[in-house]
């Protein structure tokens, strides 16, 4: 716990809070005081829904403070189940309400009682764990609830798998950055490679279909921070394998394609030894047939027809699709050939998010533009060592922290042509005139586009490729604007970091950084100043600029 006016992750309840409003018909009721019943409004504002946002306040004020809660709670749970008539009621303290050490389960308990919904205490500790862990916990905690509800065969369990290969895809939800046009962009791959969607988890989906969830073949995590706990859960549980894979970037989506081959074989072929011809319908057997991409002939137990089958799941099949996919309808793998990537080849970036996009941004920048990162870095310390490995050999240095002050402090220190971030990574970049393309929450309402604009799968790669391209400063725009008076173009810009106001640029020297075109002029003087303070200079003349030119060069 600190006192901060910026987070990358917001408090444990905000993500408990995301995943019960994701879901279709649950309410959410948060125990804490006012000020920390934002997430209505900033829900209502960002991802511009139509209904209300299913979540009330128990609110803690002096009365609870003096004598404890007593009926308050109880009392907001059943006024709830009789106005909504929820399927799941979510009961959720505040990091601020949890000082006050009540017994929850215990109201959860008693409301039980007298409701006709479900109720459920969230398992989570609002002192250790930050808003990303706290909404991976909440799903593994609601999924676990419903399936240990349903009375599943173990001893049959292949039986209630779907006749074609199907998937779940686990942790799409709100306020999350992009997800709803991503849902669709996987929602279309996954339709051409015919695998039917089973359940979206948990974005629009009923607490009472999560029954179905084991009828799926496997499981698909696009992003780390969310539905990685509960897919592990179902591994171990329900013995279903699961794509944690991230599909944005031409080289990862088909990794992921081929990833997605690979389970459905593996599934078919288990599903073939342990499912009895009996049990089996021959469109059954057909599919199994058709994963394992074999020429062969099926049998039906009912009528004796024989199915000549050829595989429609075959890996030359879904080689193809990626071709096609890569060379037609994503338009990145052109424009890495085109002379306006290879203008960027060898140019500085900085990238920093959470650790899926930052990681997927990285190795896109790398290995399929040419641009150098010289820093990546993520806020999700959980998360470090798998963000290491990943961006190993992709980048100079590694950034693990969620201090935004070493981030910008580390933006000026390497002066990168581009900064590709999040939403405070993009005021840092406007104060030092840094041009900045946000890839990451936390993010402002212009990242949550009405229109279409995924960043996973190929059109995410065109999406990419226009936030890079555009993310980085074009001289010659700068340049015509300068000859066309688009700007004035004398004044220049002292944004800068550092808090050392002791430098003092004398006329001549004034007059010299004026006659620098405006699109360098900025960096010159930034470079300029640098030089200045390592050689402990105050005044700045004509003969330190030139000085200072001399050592960047040598």
């Amino acid at each position: 716990m600190k006192l901060a006016y910026w987070m990358y992750a917001g408090p444990a309840h905000i993500g408990t809070l995301r995943v019960a409003s994701s879901f279709k018909n649950v309410h959410a009721i948060m125990h804490a005081p006012l000020g920390d019943d934002y997430f209505n409004v900033m829900r209502s504002m960002l991802e511009r829904e139509r209904d209300f946002t299913p979540v009330t306040a128990s609110i803690v004020d002096r009365h609870v403070l003096a004598r404890g809660s007593q009926e308050k709670v109880v009392e907001n749970i059943t006024r709830k189940d009789q106005q909504e008539k929820p399927d799941l009621i979510v009961l959720t303290p505040t990091c601020t309400s949890s000082i006050l050490q009540e017994d929850l389960q215990n109201f959860v308990e008693r409301a039980t009682r007298n409701t006709n919904s479900d109720i459920l205490l969230a398992d989570v500790n609002h002192y250790r764990v930050n808003e990303f862990q706290a909404a991976d916990r909440t799903l593994e905690q609601i999924i676990s609830f419903y399936l240990e509800k349903t009375s599943i065969d173990f001893s049959n369990i292949y039986s209630k798998k779907t006749e074609k290969p199907s998937a779940n895809i686990l942790g799409i939800f709100t306020l999350g950055f992009h997800h709803q046009h991503d849902c669709r962009e996987i929602y279309r791959i996954l339709k051409d490679l015919g695998i039917k969607i089973n359940l979206i988890i948990p974005e629009g989906c009923l607490v009472t279909n999560l029954k179905k969830i084991p009828e799926a073949w496997f499981n698909i995590v696009p992003y780390r921070e969310i539905g990685l706990m509960a897919a592990q859960y179902l591994e171990k549980k329900y013995n279903m394998p699961y794509i944690a894979t991230t599909p944005m970037g031409l080289v990862e989506t088909a990794s992921w394609i081929r990833q997605i081959y690979g389970t459905s074989a593996h599934v078919a072929h288990a599903l073939k030894r342990a499912l009895k011809p009996e049990f089996a319908s021959a469109n059954f057997q057909r599919m199994c047939a058709l994963a394992e991409g074999e020429r062969e002939q099926v049998a039906s137990q009912r009528d004796g027809v024989r199915y000549n089958i050829i595989s429609n799941l075959s890996k030359k099949k879904f080689e193809e699709y990626i071709d096609q996919q890569t060379r037609f309808v994503s338009q990145a793998a052109w424009f890495s050939r085109s002379i306006d990537c290879q203008n960027l080849t060898g140019k500085k970036a900085l990238v920093f998010g959470d650790a899926t996009h930052a990681a997927a941004m990285t190795k896109i920048l790398v290995r399929e533009m040419g641009i150098n990162v010289c820093c990546a870095g993520t806020y999700c310390q959980n998360d470090a060592d798998w963000f290491r490995e990943q961006v190993q050999g992709f980048c100079d240095q590694v950034l693990i922290t969620e201090d935004h002050t070493q981030v910008g402090n580390m933006i000026s220190q390497i002066e990168p042509a581009a900064i590709f971030g999040t939403q405070m990574e993009r005021h840092v970049g406007k104060r030092l005139d840094i041009p900045c393309g946000v890839i990451s929450a936390p993010i402002h309402i212009q990242n949550f586009p009405l229109s279409y604009r995924p960043f996973l799968g190929y059109e995410g790669t065109n999406q990419i490729a226009d936030l890079v391209y555009n993310s980085f400063t074009l001289g010659m725009e700068d340049h015509l604007l300068e000859i066309f008076g688009g700007h004035d173009v004398k004044t220049v810009i002292t944004k800068n970091l550092s808090t050392d106001d002791n430098l003092i640029w004398n006329e001549p020297a004034q007059t010299e950084l004026k006659k620098i075109p405006g699109f360098v002029r900025n960096r010159i003087k930034r470079n300029t100043e640098k030089f200045a303070r390592s050689k402990q200079i105050k005044e700045i003349t004509v003969e330190v600029m030139y000085a200072a030119k001399e050592a960047l060069a040598s």
